[in-house]
């Protein structure tokens, strides 16, 4: 045998050896881009986020206008809302890349 014949047999066996390591290879998650701890704070900080906005506007319209805490209340509330409205879209935002994920995969398997 030739150096040459030697080469070629080894570049083949390394083909072969990377072709087979790819296909043992464990497939990535559908949510390894975001673990349940890192949504979970984003959600807090969200929800935490609108409700301090909006007992910081309700108090200081509160304070400027001399009234009573109606506007404390009535934003405090609104920020509420939003807040839950953002952790809402955030799910949604997770469920929809899991779900593409999760077709994209089902896609290749067939």
């Amino acid at each position: 045998m030739t150096d040459d014949d030697q080469k070629q047999r080894m570049a083949q066996l390394e083909a072969k050896i990377e072709a087979a390591k790819k296909a043992k290879a464990p497939k990535p998650r559908a949510d390894a881009d975001v673990s349940g701890g890192e949504l979970a704070w984003r959600m807090v900080i969200e929800m935490v986020s609108g409700l301090g906005i909006g007992f910081g506007i309700g108090y200081g319209l509160d304070s400027l206008l001399g009234t009573i805490p109606i506007f404390l209340v009535l934003f405090t509330l609104l920020g509420l809302v939003a807040g839950v409205k953002v952790m809402l879209r955030s799910a949604k935002e997770v469920q929809d890349k899991q779900t593409a994920a999760s077709a994209a995969e089902k896609d290749e398997r067939d």
